[in-house]
């Protein structure tokens, strides 16, 4: 896993507890609290949707919510910035192609 462990300016990182989510269909375990592109780059995952002209990879660019490359969808909604999002126990993640589609991922339909 690729986490910082210990930064030169904060010090000894805490983390959240242990908590899983669901990305494209398979469970993965992460921190609680930590963003979800955060958690996600950790457990190796670089794309997080595809762009909707030339279906394009795009993965983290800005990391502070400006742009919208890590866009996916979360929990049904489509377009959540992820680097900006805290993880939650339980969320579903799917990437995202092009706009995204507004259903329920988490079996309300």
């Amino acid at each position: 896993m690729l986490r910082v462990e210990n930064h030169v300016v904060l010090g000894k990182i805490q983390r959240g507890r242990k908590v899983t989510i669901i990305v494209d269909g398979e469970k993965v375990e992460v921190f609680e609290g930590e963003m979800i592109a955060a958690a996600l780059m950790a457990s190796g995952k670089k794309v997080f949707r595809y762009t909707k002209k030339h279906g394009k990879p795009r993965g983290v660019y800005c990391g502070i919510g400006r742009c919208t490359d890590c866009i996916m969808t979360v929990n049904g909604i489509p377009n959540v910035r992820t680097c900006i999002t805290p993880v939650e126990d339980g969320m579903v993640i799917k990437t995202q192609r092009g706009l995204g589609e507004w259903r329920s991922d988490t079996g309300d339909d």
